[in-house]
């Protein structure tokens, strides 16, 4: 029988593709990454399933749409009703860990802004009857991730696996933010620790002045990026005297805001030298010029998860922080790979590196995420390096998506998927073609006066992306038009285009209606 491969699955948060030197970034310093793409194959076309942090590490996790696996947005965590991928691997034999981010679960314990709200002169149903779901995960099962309750290691608080982890150790949150295990961790080298987080206590600093960046006191040894790779070292040091096959999951909280590199990673790029989106300044849709507008008149606090407009002194100071994280984050994954050699583990690892979404990261004038589709939010790198079948910096430019990537380590691990898997294997099958991409929010932002529901639709050519109670869409050519300047959406001789791409929308769709559960009987 051929020995079954190992898995290392690194996992970056709010990267986008073009922010890698294998995709073309010229500025920032990926030798690491770059090197796992250099003998591996990096899909130049790969895109989120969901472009928010909960959805689509629930896509990843199932292999399936987040309106069939039901975490819409961020706070609503996976069911544990649902299989992921890594509970097959874990029936299967293989040892799994987890060290890093999770956000299977919610974390901030902030109450919803979407609630069950009974109306006067109805009979308000009872409580386990107010949603259409019974197991609605509003129990204590579904708040194992809450850092403000975060007293315990969470390994201590479960019973059996984690979503098929045996091992977890789970930094929550992000920058000089984290908390979760990690946090219980740097707490115990530092009993100060708390004094050495957030902008009250930064370090002064005259070079950036720009939202939601400090520079941080938090010394390089105890930041997250650095507890992470220092954990999974010591996992693999550990596996290393096991026979059996594993799969780790190695999840970085960065380069997501709030923006704040450690040590020598904070200004070891310049702003001057960086170079803006060509799409900065651009743009005439309702919400970005709502944004600006909000942003000239300082209406807007730009200091939450909600996107917000910036000037150009202050993208090229988050862009050049955020380098820095990156930059912080490819040294780790360098040290992880070195152990992985070390230990006589590289020759059978699969090496997989990806992202949980993009960031607009200046594109058009704009930062952070939400709601509108532009390549920086939905594209993200996908790098596969297999060991066993090198191809030597190969580049692959079909349609992919995050809920693909379960289906593709099932097959190297020569397992049978479950009922109701929705990606397909990159590896041996062909791209679809169309990419559906889902959002829905929980609530108001800039620019809008309702929570937003959108569906996206990529081909080889378009992107165009719907969304219910608004009076415009939007339709891009991506061959001619690459940084989605020019929305064709309403132009009348572009009405052929818009209705080949919607019927290739709907086909799509249809496709990716569920096919779970199995039938009983035939009835």
């Amino acid at each position: 029988m051929t020995k079954r491969p190992n898995f290392l699955f690194i996992i970056t948060d709010q990267h986008r593709a073009d922010h890698l030197g294998c995709y073309g970034n010229l500025m920032v310093q990926t030798p690491s990454i770059d090197g796992i793409a250099a003998s591996g194959t990096r899909w130049d076309r790969f895109y989120v399933a969901n472009p928010i942090c909960m959805p689509n590490r629930a896509s990843i996790m199932t292999g399936r749409m987040c309106s069939v696996h039901g975490a819409r947005h961020n706070g609503i965590p996976l069911s544990k009703d649902h299989t992921t991928f890594v509970e097959l691997l874990r029936d299967a034999g293989y040892k799994t860990g987890l060290i890093g981010k999770s956000h299977l679960q919610s974390f901030t314990g902030l109450p919803a802004t979407n609630r069950f709200e009974a109306k006067e002169g109805l009979t308000t149903p009872s409580a386990h009857l107010r949603d259409a779901y019974k197991n609605n995960r509003h129990s204590k099962d579904y708040d194992l991730e809450v850092a403000p309750e975060w007293d315990t290691p969470l390994a201590e608080r479960l019973t059996g696996d984690f979503y098929g982890f045996d091992h977890v150790e789970v930094a929550a949150d992000h920058g000089d933010q984290a908390s979760g295990d990690y946090l219980l961790w740097a707490r115990r080298q530092n009993s100060n620790f708390d004094n050495l987080t957030g902008p009250e206590n930064a370090l002064p600093d005259n070079r950036i002045d720009a939202p939601q960046a400090w520079r941080t006191a938090v010394p390089e040894e105890l930041y997250s990026t650095n507890w992470i790779a220092d954990r999974s070292e010591a996992w693999l040091s550990e596996h290393a005297k096991q026979d059996v096959p594993f799969f780790l999951q190695m999840s970085f909280p960065d380069p997501h805001h709030p923006f704040t590199p450690p040590g020598r990673y904070w200004d070891m790029y310049d702003p001057a030298d960086v170079t803006l989106p060509t799409s900065f300044g651009l743009g005439d849709l309702p919400p970005i010029k709502a944004m600006k507008e909000a942003m000239e008149k300082g209406t807007d606090p730009r200091d939450s998860q909600n996107p917000f407009a910036v000037s150009e002194c202050e993208a090229r100071a988050i862009i050049a922080l955020t380098y820095g994280m990156i930059t912080m984050i490819d040294d780790a994954i360098g040290r992880v790979i070195k152990r992985l050699e070390t230990l006589g583990l590289a020759e059978n690892t699969v090496v997989i590196f990806t992202s949980d979404h993009g960031d607009y990261m200046g594109d058009h004038g704009l930062m952070l995420k939400l709601l509108l589709h532009y390549q920086g939010i939905i594209r993200v790198p996908f790098i596969w390096n297999d060991p066993a079948a090198p191809t030597g910096e190969g580049v692959d430019q079909g349609l992919a998506s995050s809920i693909d990537i379960s289906a593709t380590i099932l097959a190297r691990a020569g397992i049978q998927p479950y009922n109701g898997l929705q990606g397909r294997d990159l590896l041996t099958t062909e791209p679809p073609k169309a990419i559906i991409v889902e959002e829905d929010s929980q609530r108001t932002m800039t620019g809008f006066n309702r929570p937003q529901r959108v569906r996206t639709v990529v081909t080889d050519k378009y992107r165009m992306s719907l969304r219910a109670g608004e009076d415009w869409n939007e339709l891009y050519d991506l061959e001619n038009d690459p940084n989605e300047h020019s929305n064709l959406y309403g132009v009348p001789n572009a009405a052929g285009i818009r209705q080949k791409v919607t019927e290739t929308m709907l086909s799509r769709m249809i496709e990716l209606q569920d096919r779970a559960p199995l039938p009983a009987y035939r009835a």
